[in-house]
């Protein structure tokens, strides 16, 4: 297996290197570093528990020293697939402090997704807990390492069960080292790992076919914490509230837990993203940041209009990994006493943030600018040329954080980046002159409807305005009059859906093109997700094609 990725060319390196951005530590020395300077700060909050910087610090290496005596080495990779709680970031850490390599799992992932991480990676262990919602992770596991005998050691956050007689099974709490110590220092351990080195294999957010295996260094990684951090202006007084997966590198590190971690703060873990719960931890702890999907936002505002939670605290409310439409911002906006900071990230790397002194109509619009003064961005049209600002185009970008290459996939590499080094997003979006980013869709997802292109993300968020649509998705699908029709898959408030002629006169009303109006609406109960939240648009395509939605109107 090639198990590098593409590395930067070396003058790239050198000049990352002189001018700051790397700075050559290692995520174990950082963790050191959080220890020392933060010591009794209070690192994360899970439920009743909680943890300081130094403990955090000392439980990493009693960890290390358990899975040390597992066999786990320098180099090695360890499946993670935890839901949120302080374990993921002990494990994380641990292995940190080994030079193993973390692979982020979803919760969500069942056994075609971990079969094919073990695959890819030819990992050694897996990290996972026992019953989430009545699906028992051990029987996942176990199952993927019959099959895959690369995978040595299965550690399990909760209780064995029936596999407690089954040799690769341990229990966290048999691993680690009751002393928090484990006989590291830390630097016996680490001292050959090199801040070039992998620090973590991240999984592509696509929302559709297997995920692509991200190779971050320890240095490109930390400088995304320290620069995603500046941006929302972290600083040792702020309470971040993680809501999504952790595993997700929204949540991790843009800036989440990571870039909380690295300006002292205090990262508090929410089990659920339930809005009540959200809302009852963002009065209880004095939350001053979170971070939600647009998925979630329609909850959100609804749960606002009657909560009497006091949300004061909250500073900013930070919503990514996909299109915000500019209806939902302004409700957010309107309803919310905080800041509305729109981001647009991806675990390939670059990481674009709305300023949080941008004008309001910036704010509700667009999706940030390049956080990184070394970020390269050029919007290119199909041919590879740069478009003027304004146009749309496929946004391609490098920089100090920005991968050069997946894991493992010489052949994909050959085309998702340029001859010089810039990453193909897939992405299209439109640049303005003051350099902010306005997605419109993905260059995949575009729809020829009779020669017109259409960006489905553009039509959705028309359509969420709707007062009876909660949720979209327009899919094309194969038609052979036009060569693609569009079909608006829709999640309602209980009401019909809107017939197409309705439709139509809405986004007619809203100044959208008659091509763009959608030739087909089909109403589902529930929008299918991907274990990221995302819309899973193969799951809807595949619904339609099976013609098992609940109910078709066509007029």
């Amino acid at each position: 297996m090639n198990e590098a990725a593409a590395k930067w060319p070396e003058d790239f390196a050198e000049r990352y290197r002189a001018e700051g951005y790397w700075q050559g530590t290692t995520f174990s020395d950082f963790l050191r570093e959080r220890a020392h300077n933060f010591g009794d700060t209070t690192a994360i909050v899970d439920g009743v528990n909680r943890t300081s910087y130094a403990q955090l610090n000392r439980q990493a290496s009693a960890l290390a020293g358990g899975l040390r005596e597992l066999g786990i080495e320098q180099g090695d990779r360890v499946i993670i697939q935890l839901p949120n709680c302080g374990e993921f970031v002990t494990v994380w850490f641990a292995l940190q402090r080994l030079g193993a390599i973390p692979v982020h799992a979803q919760p969500g992932h069942r056994r075609a997704e971990i079969a094919h991480l073990a695959r890819m990676t030819e990992a050694v262990a897996y990290v996972t807990t026992d019953l989430i919602g009545g699906f028992d992770h051990r029987a996942l596991a176990a199952g993927v390492a019959d099959s895959y005998p690369s995978i040595r050691a299965v550690l399990v956050v909760g209780d064995l069960g029936e596999y407690r007689g089954d040799s690769r099974f341990f229990s966290f709490a048999s691993v680690t080292h009751g002393d928090e110590t484990g006989g590291l220092t830390g630097h016996l351990v680490t001292g050959s790992v090199s801040s070039s080195d992998v620090a973590l294999l991240l999984l592509s957010g696509g929302t559709t076919g297997m995920p692509k295996l991200i190779a971050r260094t320890h240095d490109d990684y930390l400088y995304n914490s320290r620069a995603a951090g500046e941006r929302s202006r972290l600083d040792p007084s702020s309470i971040y509230l993680a809501v999504l997966p952790i595993a997700f590198n929204f949540t991790w590190n843009c800036p989440g837990i990571l870039g909380t971690f690295y300006a002292g703060g205090t990262v508090v873990l929410s089990q659920s993203p339930d809005p009540a719960h959200c809302f009852e931890l963002i009065e209880r702890e004095r939350v001053t940041m979170t971070a939600i999907n647009p998925q979630l936002a329609p909850a959100w505002l609804a749960e606002k209009s009657f909560t009497n939670r006091d949300l004061s605290s909250l500073e900013i409310l930070e919503i990514g990994s996909a299109r915000l439409s500019d209806h939902t911002a302004r409700e957010i906006v309107a309803n919310f006493d905080c800041k509305l900071q729109q981001i647009l990230g991806m675990s390939e790397g670059l990481f674009c943030a709305n300023h949080l002194d941008d004008d309001v109509d910036i704010l509700c619009s667009a999706q940030g600018v390049p956080v990184s003064p070394a970020d390269e961005v050029r919007v290119v049209d199909e041919n590879g040329r740069e478009v003027p600002n304004g146009e749309a185009g496929e946004l391609t970008t490098r920089g100090p954080y920005t991968l050069r290459g997946y894991w493992g996939a010489a052949e994909l590499n050959d085309t998702a980046f340029t001859p010089d080094g810039f990453y193909r997003t897939g992405d299209l979006v439109r640049q303005s002159d003051s350099g902010h980013l306005t997605v419109v869709g993905r260059i995949k997802e575009q729809i020829n409807r009779g020669g017109e292109k259409i960006a489905p993300a553009e039509v959705e968020g028309h359509l969420i305005a709707h007062p009876t649509i909660e949720t979209v998705a327009v899919i094309g699908l194969p038609d052979n009059t036009l060569g693609e029709r569009t079909v608006a898959v829709v999640v309602t408030d209980g009401r019909a859906a809107p017939t197409r002629r309705e439709l139509s006169v809405f986004l007619a009303e809203a100044g959208l093109a008659a091509y763009k109006s959608p030739d087909r609406v089909v109403r589902v109960d529930t929008m299918p997700l991907t274990p990221l939240g995302k819309i899973d648009k193969g799951a809807v395509r595949r619904l339609l094609e099976a013609d098992t939605a609940a109910a078709v109107v066509s007029r």
